[in-house]
């Protein structure tokens, strides 16, 4: 068997506020929860599980690469909510998008603070 990625869970203040905000941006359909997780399934069958940790949230990192029309798609939702987004992880570049790597991208935070970025080609 060859190896791919499964699944991850994903710390959030309030997991149903941040499986949503994912399911809308992303355009993706609900999935089946269990226990203490709030889960959403990408369309490679990867399942991201949210759940409230009792500890403090430490920041991290997730990157989607899209296509073209999903970027165009919840570029405009970001716009439309008010959410605050950057061109560049260092957030030097406020309200942008990049055009790096022959496509795409760009960075903000979801609901639980993580830093989340879109991407319409992969890096390598």
């Amino acid at each position: 068997m060859s190896v791919t990625f499964n699944h991850t869970i994903i710390a959030a203040r309030d997991r149903a506020e941040s499986a949503r905000f994912f399911r809308e941006l992303l355009e993706l359909a609900e999935a089946p929860s269990w226990g203490p997780f709030t889960n959403i399934q990408l369309d490679d069958g990867v399942l991201l599980q949210f759940a409230e940790p009792p500890v403090e949230i430490q920041m991290q990192h997730y990157a989607f690469l899209v296509d073209d029309e999903l970027f165009d798609r919840a570029y405009e939702r970001l716009c439309e909510r008010g959410v605050v987004h950057w061109a560049d992880p260092q957030m030097r570049r406020p309200g942008e998008i990049n055009h790096e790597h022959g496509g795409r991208g760009v960075y903000f935070k979801d609901p639980a603070g993580h830093a989340v970025e879109l991407i319409t080609r992969p890096y390598l």
